[in-house]
């Protein structure tokens, strides 16, 4: 937090006002891609959902798209759609594969996706193709730095 306070004294020296916030939480064994997704593989299973740092630029979540279970996905491509108070934002797969399982609990309560992005707020269940697609995803460290650069361009 020392870079914070530093940022923080700079900021009211400079006379400029920046938002404080804390920086969005980043899960250690996930893999992340550069869309705001995160993935959790476990075998030839992978959950999928989006990052707490993504929920947080989105705002409240009203209405989440899901697929149908048995869709084909692929890595980069979009699988269905977050509607927030602000804006609609596509989902992309970090991985390819096939859907086995939907997070039906979105539909009452589209919420789950802010208050519990990488628990209960995961949207997609998907039987992985091929693992070596993790190594074009980053880790937890080179996530908060591109998140870190991404909101210091804004």
């Amino acid at each position: 937090m020392a870079s914070g306070l530093w940022a923080t004294k700079a900021a009211s020296y400079l006379r400029i006002s920046i938002p404080y916030r804390a920086f969005a939480t980043v899960i250690k064994d996930l893999k992340y891609a550069e869309s705001h997704e995160w993935v959790k593989v476990e075998g030839k299973s992978a959950t999928i959902g989006i990052t707490d740092h993504a929920q947080d630029h989105l705002g409240d979540v009203v209405f989440v798209e899901l697929p149908e279970e048995g869709t084909a996905v692929d890595q980069g491509a979009s699988f269905g759609a977050v509607e927030s108070v602000k804006a609609t934002s596509e989902v992309n797969s970090p991985i390819s594969g096939k859907v086995v399982e939907v997070n039906t609990n979105l539909n009452d309560s589209p919420g789950l996706v802010n208050s519990s992005p990488y628990e209960d707020g995961w949207i997609i269940k998907v039987e992985v193709k091929n693992t070596d697609e993790l190594n074009n995803l980053m880790d937890s460290n080179q996530y908060s730095k591109f998140c870190e650069e991404e909101d210091a361009k804004h």
